[in-house]
């Protein structure tokens, strides 16, 4: 059975037999969290299963002390997608329509519960609405999946790497967040310090789909050149589009990146850690 383990097109999607495949559907609105499941109920793909980012992809949120994402109890997850349907030969699909920006995290969340077998749908539900019938095709074979490695980083491991500069942190939020000079989401603006900025729409060509392979692996060997063999940390906001910036890396050959789940909006809970603006 073909496996898709980071990205999958339209058409792809449309060839696949509906009975090996798990749609979660993951479209959501930062600013009306109600937003994404209004939508789900007007229109969705055949088969789709709404997860709402507040519920099913995270945990809760204890004010002051963690992100405004958190992620969930593994296990809880993991009977999550038991409960859903999904099986071991299982093909885990999810999608939204803001390029990846939500469904990437339900990705990373998959594959970190031990399931390899999961990808997002390129171009979202943009792509399929704009898929035409004749475009249908029988994937290519494709190698079984390798064991996914997804791992995570705490706020209490990461504060030594960071003053002692053992990690290369890249951050997915736009500049003008990273910069902090437009904080509109977390009381606090500014970045950790020493991290790069790496905008996760920047891996978005113009119709909202992930840029080739060949140009994601140059736009992050610029974001690391220099780093060495230093190990790569992505956050951003509250773990969220953090995932977006490791889907595009894994997608490209680079080694995968391990994620700080709390990111920004739990580093500046602790008024002791360090911050650049």
């Amino acid at each position: 059975m073909t496996a898709f383990t980071t990205l999958i097109g339209a058409a792809e999607l449309a060839a696949l037999d509906p009975a090996t495949v798990r749609l979660f559907d993951c479209r959501f609105d930062l600013a009306d969290p109600d937003a994404g499941e209004s939508r789900f109920a007007a229109a969705h793909i055949p088969g789709a299963i709404y997860l709402h980012l507040d519920r099913d992809l995270a945990g809760p949120v204890s004010p002051g002390r963690t992100g405004r994402h958190p992620l969930p109890d593994r296990d809880a997850f993991r009977e999550t997608l038991r409960a859903q349907g999904v099986a071991d030969d299982t093909q885990v699909v999810a999608y939204d329509d803001a390029g990846g920006m939500f469904a990437a995290r339900c990705w990373w969340m998959v594959r970190w519960a031990g399931h390899a077998r999961a990808a997002v749908l390129d171009g979202g539900f943009q792509a399929w609405q704009a898929m035409d019938a004749s475009q249908v095709a029988t994937p290519a074979s494709r190698p079984p999946p390798p064991e996914p490695r997804p791992t995570t980083v705490t706020m209490r491991e990461l504060r030594p790497l960071v003053a002692e500069r053992k990690r290369t942190l890249l951050d997915a939020r736009a500049p003008d967040r990273f910069d902090g000079t437009n904080e509109t989401i977390d009381p606090r603006g500014g970045h950790i310090p020493g991290a790069r900025n790496a905008p996760f729409t920047d891996n978005l060509t113009a119709d909202g789909r992930f840029a080739d392979r060949a140009s994601l692996r140059r736009r992050f060997d610029a974001l690391l050149a220099g780093s060495g063999d230093r190990p790569t940390v992505c956050y951003c906001g509250s773990g969220v589009t953090a995932a977006h910036n490791i889907l595009a890396m894994v997608h490209a050959g680079l080694p995968e990146p391990a994620l700080y789940p709390g990111s920004w909006s739990e580093w500046i809970t602790d008024p002791d850690n360090p911050v650049e603006t």
